[in-house]
């Protein structure tokens, strides 16, 4: 790429890809830290520091209560630092700990219950997930969802609909266990099981009939322009018949808000398993760099479509964080579950060794994922 060639045209384009990124991933990002924020005030934990950004802070202000609110210079993440952790990891300050007075020591984190402490952790995850329940409910609340009715229309020759025996006018009701009420059902279960036996339960002229079919895995292009592979049946609905917009009602919404986080959840783990059972490559793990792509794309379709993708990140940044990996809210969640099980916790050589361990996976998983998004990316 001739960045001397960069025009106005160029430069506005960045603008749209990081602007949006940056926004998006600043409102996840203090959500996050605020969930561990404020179950920490919640369990009278003192907090030193709240950071939304790392490295040499560029605005800050100290509340009354001590705490100095920061912004970093690079925006990629954030932390939050107790009373008697001496670093954002929340490594445990020893030397600090010791000389602390009894008064400064009921408002210590790591002077805290193991309880209070893996409460503390939950919470940004949680806080993560909620976000996400919460933009989700709001889009079908106020916008709502297009419903079309789970009718096959047309049947691809030697598609895996048409081996299994599909027909058209086909009513597809439920697929394993989960109920079908509209052809997005049948499309998000399908295309994260490439490669994976269905059993489907289809109204074939108002009699139930059971038919096997497994969805094949081939990689299609997205409506953004980047490739992506999924699980294929080889149906396609009528466009033109059966299409609604609903509305949902608070209670409704939010449970809708709930099935959609679930799904995010699932279809990681589908992946994920996939991966280790030689389904699927592991080139579609993703870092900053395709994340920001992706946010710029589509942020220039719509606000809605830009939400939408919100919800998604906020599902997975809480969910990565609690993988068992020292270094993440997950692995403080180990090391205390191990505590509450031997009644006291893992000796400073085992913890401080598992750190290590865990920085280098993270440190490893960013490079891997990095990797694939220069792969990824058009302009090389």
């Amino acid at each position: 790429m001739d960045f001397l060639s960069l025009s106005a045209g160029g430069l506005q384009g960045f603008l749209m890809v990081i602007v949006p990124f940056l926004v998006v991933l600043t409102i996840i990002v203090f959500v996050h830290e605020m969930g561990h924020f404020l179950v920490a005030r919640w369990c009278g934990v003192k907090i030193d520091v709240f950071a939304v950004g790392f490295g040499r802070r560029i605005a800050s202000f100290v509340d009354k209560k001590g705490t100095r609110w920061q912004i970093g210079w690079i925006p990629l993440g954030g932390f939050v630092k107790f009373a008697g952790d001496m670093s954002a990891s929340s490594a445990p300050d020893r030397e600090a700990l010791a000389q602390m007075s009894s008064e400064e020591s009921e408002t210590a984190f790591h002077k805290k219950s193991v309880g209070q402490r893996a409460a503390v952790v939950a919470g940004g995850p949680l806080a993560n997930f909620l976000l996400a329940i919460l933009i989700f409910a709001g889009i079908v609340m106020v916008v709502g969802r297009v419903v079309t009715a789970p009718l096959v229309d047309q049947i691809r020759p030697d598609s895996p609909a048409a081996i299994a025996g599909f027909q058209v006018g086909d009513n597809i009701k439920k697929i394993g266990s989960s109920n079908i009420e509209s052809f997005n059902d049948l499309q998000r279960i399908v295309s994260g099981s490439g490669g994976i036996e269905l059993t489907f339960v289809v109204d074939r002229g108002g009699k139930p009939v059971t038919l096997k079919a497994t969805p094949e895995l081939r990689e299609i292009e997205d409506g953004l322009g980047n490739k992506v592979r999924i699980g294929i049946l080889g149906i396609t609905r009528n466009t033109q018949n059966d299409r609604v917009v609903e509305k949902l009602g608070p209670i409704a919404a939010l449970g809708y808000g709930v099935e959609q986080s679930w799904f995010v959840i699932d279809r990681t783990f589908g992946y994920l398993r996939n991966v280790f059972a030689g389904r699927e490559k592991a080139d579609q793990i993703g870092g900053p760099i395709r994340i920001a792509q992706i946010t710029g794309q589509v942020a220039s379709v719509s606000l809605v479509a830009l939400l939408n993708l919100a919800a998604v990140l906020s599902v997975s940044i809480g969910l990565i964080n609690l993988f068992p990996v020292p270094m993440l809210d997950g692995g403080h969640l180990l090391y205390y579950a191990i505590e509450a099980v031997r009644g006291k916790p893992l000796s400073e050589r085992m913890q401080d060794y598992g750190m290590r361990v865990g920085l280098a996976l993270v440190v490893m998983l960013m490079l891997f994922a990095t990797y694939n998004d220069i792969r990824h990316l058009s302009i090389f």
